[in-house]
């Protein structure tokens, strides 16, 4: 399953880029299932659940109960416990630090101005439940909705075979400060979000990975609620020079790889030789990956090694691709900082690796991916307030702009805005 090293051309940035395309008959067939919960609720939850999952349950069934909560705590090991905690306050530490806040100018004619960030008012996190199990991702968005000051968050997630829901995942949600779970999983968990149903309570927003039915049932209901993004499978970029190791770059690659099939990891360097070796050491560690049929997919079809004349071609490329991840293992990883203005998330020299980022380090996991870092940003804190403008004029204030408010109201034909602004004294 050799990879050949490719020396980069303007051909190959294009067979790099993977757009966010769905297929009409994915879209047509997400579009049947979220209808069919905004109009029959319930009824058509519980159908959904049977069909894909495999599980039979009653409506009161579809929330976890205490119970279920305490005895997660019991079967989940201590040691996982403090890991989920000491992550979690990680999370919360670097979030607590964004620079966010209400303010407001008194203009010198009496007219005070400002914005007000409020809290969204309820927010539903989605946690997978299929290939693996992502408690860290329950983190990644609920904690900073938290710190936020969103009171109401839920989570939703597919129910596993014996009817319950995983329990790394329920201490997630309780560590992270949510109170209720549903046991719904797939485009039918969104849609039951989005619009509410017997059982479930409608979100404000909503935020979490998924599957492509997951991601399109998201873009479908966009505009009756909010959304996180419309994201794609993983990707990383490793912009490196001769000075990486190829075993440390060949890991990172497989650690993006074991995601999913669809998942992309890809090489920049300067180095044909550094390249060569990175392609043989991937090949090294596949044969010992246990999930290496995944993997090995991921690499064969979108993985790579590409060589650039210099780093500063490769920037471009990198800018140019707008990844998810980037890692930068160069002699001097910091001095390229300033250079990168596309990419959702950056991470500096051989001692970050991706995971650091994904499980402990503190910014949320979830990226823009397809090269929509180009205009979207990692989820945080302001992904959780709106922001709302606030306008108190005087009397003198009012009085000393209304000939050219009334001017540009009749400059544009609306002539009862001309006359509200004449209405006062």
């Amino acid at each position: 399953m050799m990879i050949k090293v490719k020396p980069f051309t303007e051909k190959a940035l294009s067979t790099l880029r993977r757009e966010a395309g769905f297929a009409p008959k994915h879209e047509a067939a997400v579009r049947v299932i979220v209808e069919a919960v905004r109009k029959r609720g319930d009824r058509a939850l519980l159908e959904f659940t049977r069909r894909f999952d495999g599980v039979s349950l009653k409506p009161k069934e579809l929330v976890v109960r205490e119970q279920e909560f305490r005895q997660a705590y019991k079967e989940v090991p201590r040691a996982a416990v403090r890991l989920i905690q000491e992550a979690r306050r990680n999370i919360q530490a670097y979030h607590e630090r964004e620079p966010l806040r209400s303010w407001e100018y008194k203009g010198r004619r009496g007219e005070m101005l400002g914005q007000r960030l409020v809290p969204i008012e309820r927010v539903g996190v989605y946690a997978p439940g299929g290939k693996a199990l992502y408690p860290s991702s329950v983190l990644m968005c609920a904690v900073p909705a938290r710190v936020a000051g969103v009171q109401n968050i839920v989570l939703a997630t597919p129910p596993q075979r014996d009817g319950q829901v995983a329990p790394i995942l329920l201490v997630a949600a309780r560590e992270s400060g949510i109170e209720t779970v549903y046991k719904i999983g797939g485009a039918q968990a969104i849609a039951a979000l989005a619009y509410g149903t017997e059982t479930v309570r409608r979100v404000d927003k909503i935020a979490g990975p998924g599957n492509l039915y997951v991601t399109l049932a998201k873009k479908l209901v966009f505009g009756d609620v909010g959304i996180d993004m419309v994201a794609g499978p993983s990707e990383v970029v490793i912009l490196c020079d001769g000075t990486a190791s190829a075993k440390e770059v060949a890991s990172d690659l497989l650690a993006q790889a074991e995601h999913d099939e669809r998942a992309s990891a890809i090489v920049i360097t300067n180095s044909a030789e550094l390249g060569k070796a990175i392609v043989l050491e991937v090949e090294r560690q596949l044969a010992s990956l246990p999930r290496k049929k995944i993997a090995g997919a991921s690499w064969k079809r979108y993985g790579g090694v590409f060589i650039v004349k210099d780093i500063k071609q490769g920037m471009d490329v990198v800018n140019r691709l707008a990844p998810e991840h980037l890692e930068i293992m160069t002699r001097n990883p910091r001095v390229l900082l300033p250079l990168i203005r596309n990419a959702g998330a950056v991470f500096l020299g051989r001692y970050t690796p991706e995971p650091v980022g994904d499980y402990w380090a503190g910014p949320s996991h979830v990226l823009p991916t397809s090269g929509t870092a180009r205009f979207s940003s990692v989820l945080s804190v302001a992904d959780f307030l709106r922001r709302q403008s606030v306008i108190e004029y005087s009397g003198q204030a009012l009085k000393a702009c209304r000939k050219k408010v009334t001017a540009f109201a009749r400059l544009e034909g609306l002539e009862a805005h001309a006359r509200s602004a004449e209405s006062r004294p």
